[in-house]
């Protein structure tokens, strides 16, 4: 079976296992109440959202080990078991980072409110997750101090400074893409623009884990489009902090499987403006004693509050992740 055939296999079996769980998941939230909460300081118009089933994320996190695990046993029987070591570390690590989100979203629940667990300890336990994930990787598949800049063809050893940028960089982005899951459709949508480019980057650029990346960016482009059967305007169920942070880790995991981790920062460039909206409303509001930078924070609330729709958001963030994943394509290591 050429690495063709096995991306399309790892996709569409994805995408069906996706919409079949969620066709009973969706109905068994819901008959146990396990609606979201919202936020009163949010979007006064989302309280109509308040009550839709939370913790859909569960439903692609499933059919991702189902496919994971049949193509790890293809792989190690084709190529040898080594060829599935970065895909089984960095599925295992958007695991733990999915069990971290269902903590989460298990206390918002419970709490009856948006806010679970404290900032401080899902900070805590991400940092954890990154930790394990990126000591792994040194230890077994290669990954040095030795980082690649895009565009200037380049390397430059970072030595012990690596590491704690390493972190910063696997946290960052998977917290970003948690704050992006703010609007119906728009994660799941950004992420697969995302993947679409790891995709391509698989089958066009040349590096140790091909077969590996391939895998990785098919289950996320099959998540998110079967996620978004259900979860687009107007959505019947949401991803929560268990779908979010398991997407956030697989873009993030996937830049180290590639030996190019930066990367991330350019084609999920639209992940880390939220987060930069965030901290640039904060800062702000302390600097000016009351005043707002944006008419509300992260920035696609900003936007509808100008009197964009969701759906008119969601098709404009996308091409902008779309636009930065063409960029990122000219920031890849010469082959």
């Amino acid at each position: 079976m050429s690495d063709v055939t096995l991306f399309a296999l790892c996709a569409v079996f994805t995408f069906l296992i996706t919409v079949l769980i969620l066709r009973k998941l969706i109905p068994a939230l819901k008959s146990k109440k396990m609606g979201q909460p919202i936020l009163d300081i949010g979007p006064r118009w989302h309280k109509s959202k308040e009550g839709t089933p939370t913790m859909g994320g569960l439903s692609f996190v499933i059919a991702s080990f189902a496919v994971i695990f049949t193509a790890c046993v293809y792989i190690g029987i084709r190529d040898g078991a080594r060829a599935t070591v970065p895909l089984i570390l960095t599925f295992s690590y958007a695991l733990l980072c999915a069990l971290t989100g269902c903590i989460d979203d298990a206390a918002k629940l419970r709490k009856k409110q948006n806010e679970g667990l404290s900032a401080k300890q899902k900070f805590a336990l991400q940092v954890v997750c990154a930790a394990l994930y990126l000591a792994a990787m040194c230890a077994f598949c290669n990954v040095t101090t030795t980082v690649y800049i895009p565009y200037f063809n380049t390397e430059i050893d970072f030595g012990f400074w690596f590491y704690p940028l390493a972190l910063l960089l696997l946290v960052g982005v998977d917290n970003s893409v948690n704050i992006a899951d703010g609007i119906d459709g728009l994660c799941a949508s950004e992420t697969l623009a995302v993947s679409l480019f790891f995709a391509a980057a698989s089958f066009f650029s040349s590096f140790e884990y091909v077969s590996s990346l391939s895998v990785l960016s098919a289950v996320l482009i099959g998540a998110s489009v079967g996620f978004l059967v259900y979860n687009f305007y107007p959505a019947r169920v949401f991803m929560g902090d268990t779908g979010s942070l398991f997407f956030g880790a697989m873009v993030a995991g996937a830049a180290f499987v590639m030996s190019n981790p930066l990367i991330i920062v350019v084609a999920g460039f639209m992940y880390i403006i939220e987060t930069i909206s965030d901290i640039l409303q904060v800062v702000y509001f302390k600097l000016t004693h009351g005043k707002r930078l944006f008419k509300m924070a992260p920035i696609h609330h900003h936007f509808e509050r100008c009197g964009l729709s969701e759906v008119q958001i969601v098709a404009l963030f996308s091409a902008l992740t779309a636009l930065f994943c063409v960029a990122a394509w000219f920031g890849l290591r010469p082959s």
